[in-house]
């Protein structure tokens, strides 16, 4: 998965936990049989919904550092092949920006 993809799903969860705990806020004084059980539905998804954040960010974390290393050993192990990727990067991210003023 990208890591905008991943970004805007932990990010739509974070809204739905956010909801979640609104709604659950503004039916706290509501009585009734059928409004406790879906309460506690929504508590219980909620709790889960938490955990599952927690967990991505911590699987997201440790993805990150293993892309670190692996590009700081690559640019250890070959610097001037880093030096000229960086270069031609460069190079593009220019022509890109120099073609977007003339628009």
């Amino acid at each position: 998965m990208s890591q905008v993809n991943t970004d805007k799903l932990i990010e739509d969860l974070r809204q739905v936990v956010r909801d979640a705990e609104d709604l659950l806020r503004a039916t706290a004084g509501q009585a009734g049989e059928k409004i406790a059980e879906a309460r506690a539905r929504a508590e219980e998804s909620l709790r889960i919904a938490k955990g599952r954040l927690l967990e991505m960010r911590g699987e997201l974390s440790a993805r990150a550092q293993v892309a670190a290393g692996t590009a700081d050993d690559y640019v250890r192990t070959n610097p001037w092949a880093a030096i000229g990727i960086a270069a031609a990067a460069g190079l593009v991210i220019g022509v890109l920006l120099s073609r977007g003023e003339r628009d």
